[in-house]
């Protein structure tokens, strides 16, 4: 590659797609030597893009954070994804971020090749959402969880219960689950000394407290299947266990992550843990996996399949006889 201004551009794309590339990688997939990779290098710092450096066998280059985004550089399906992201983001369930969401659109969308640009409005005008009309979060509070969590440090926030409650909350924060309805938040609870699930939405004025915290291992696994399951426990007071015999990732492709949990039992079986308001509702809905299957508990639920399977039963009969006389 011989245009330096092409090849500084394609060095930079190589950067931004990988964390760390040594010279030698560099040097060939731009068809150079190590020296020009060297001096595009020092083009690309000279320009303000932070690239960092080491020596040694293991040595090579990274691109590092600045004191400014730089300029990205995205292919096609890259843009894509991002430019749905941002349409979506502008009609979802954070508050603060509309202006900035659709001045990055128009940025965006403004530099689209027309190929591209097709496809967008092609989605665009085949897809419609519903106004999201569920309690929103504060960007800014949203943020300050995430840093907190990826920096496995304490933080402290003002908390309102269902009750209107207000308490202040000295938390270990260890995951943040969206629900497609609402943001929550696994943590630990200094103050209760056990685990909690926080709706964002109530809480407010959060605090990092600069104090480092060792992870500690999620009930169920992660933060997610926790979140299920303690959400399920506070709506609907039918907690249930069914034995499918099936693979996990056969019933897994038929339940949603969102109102159950999976367990393996071994190759052709897994355990499935989820909850409902009525049996009869919950017995019609194992019954229409269609996969052999066999309830723990509770005993109401096994009341409710039994019932279902005696009615069952019972329409069939009904159902072969009706169709004997009609065929007379």
């Amino acid at each position: 590659m011989s245009d330096p201004a092409a090849r500084l551009l394609r060095l930079l794309a190589l950067l931004q797609g990988r964390r760390f590339w040594n010279g030698v990688e560099l040097a060939e997939r731009l068809e150079v030597t190590q020296r020009t990779v060297r001096r595009d290098i020092d083009r690309l710092r000279s320009l303000g893009y932070p690239v960092d450096a080491s020596v040694g066998s293991a040595g090579g280059y990274q691109l590092g954070s600045g004191a400014t985004l730089p300029p990205l550089l995205l292919d096609d399906d890259e843009a894509l994804a991002v430019t749905l992201g941002l349409r979506s983001a502008a009609a979802g369930s954070i508050a603060g971020i509309e202006e900035a969401t659709v001045r990055a659109l128009a940025k965006l969308e403004q530099v689209l090749p027309a190929t591209l640009r097709k496809k967008v409005q092609a989605l665009n005008a085949a897809v419609t959402s519903l106004q999201f009309t569920g309690p929103v979060v504060n960007a800014q509070v949203l943020a300050a969880l995430a840093a907190a969590h990826r920096a496995h440090e304490t933080v402290t926030f003002g908390y309102a219960d269902a009750q209107g409650t207000q308490s202040r909350r000295h938390v270990e924060p260890h995951g943040l689950v969206h629900t497609g309805t609402r943001w929550y938040l696994v943590a630990w609870d200094q103050n209760r000394d056990d685990w909690r699930t926080f709706r964002l939405d109530r809480i407010s004025e959060p605090v990092e407290t600069r104090t480092a915290f060792t992870p500690r291992a999620i009930p169920w696994g992660s933060a997610k299947a926790y979140i299920a399951r303690s959400v399920s426990a506070e709506t609907d007071p039918l907690q249930a266990c069914v034995v499918f015999h099936a693979p996990r990732e056969v019933i897994a492709a038929q339940v949603p992550a969102r109102v159950a949990t999976l367990e393996a039992l071994d190759a052709e079986r897994c355990l499935l843990r989820t909850a409902a308001r009525r049996p009869r509702s919950l017995a019609l809905h194992l019954a229409a996996v269609g996969v052999d299957f066999e309830v723990l508990g509770p005993p109401e639920l096994i009341e409710a399949v039994q019932q279902l399977g005696r009615e069952l039963t019972a329409a069939g009969k009904r159902s072969v006889r009706a169709a004997s006389r009609t065929c007379k």
